[in-house]
């Protein structure tokens, strides 16, 4: 789940082009409805700063926690990861600093989903 588009469309063609099936959400709405679809969902990738929610990203991972309790949890943000930050994942929740390379996006998906 990311904000904006661009970045949101870059990530899913990454993920997409490593074998993954990918679902996209604009908002924590489109995001549970997905989870909540009926299929097994293996992880989010989700940015911590979303504009419309109070807790952003953290509140995304929270409530899909409740949904699918397996879900694995991969945030990223343009902000440097305090840890302040860190202690709000989800465990097992992994971090991705932003600007990333494509090699840093399939590095880091291929590590949460060992």
């Amino acid at each position: 789940m990311e904000d904006d588009p661009f970045i949101q469309q870059c990530s899913d063609f990454t993920i997409s082009d490593l074998g993954h099936v990918t679902l996209t959400a604009d908002d924590l709405a489109g995001a549970l409805a997905h989870l909540r679809g009926g299929q097994q969902v293996d992880a989010l990738f989700v940015d911590i700063r979303l504009h419309a929610l109070v807790l952003g990203g953290y509140e995304v991972a929270n409530r899909a926690i409740e949904v699918q309790p397996r879900l694995r949890v991969l945030y990223t943000s343009g902000t440097p990861l305090s840890a302040g930050m860190s202690q709000l994942f989800v465990k097992g929740g992994r971090f991705l600093q932003k600007p990333y390379t494509t090699a840093e996006l399939e590095h880091s998906v291929a590590l949460l989903l060992q």
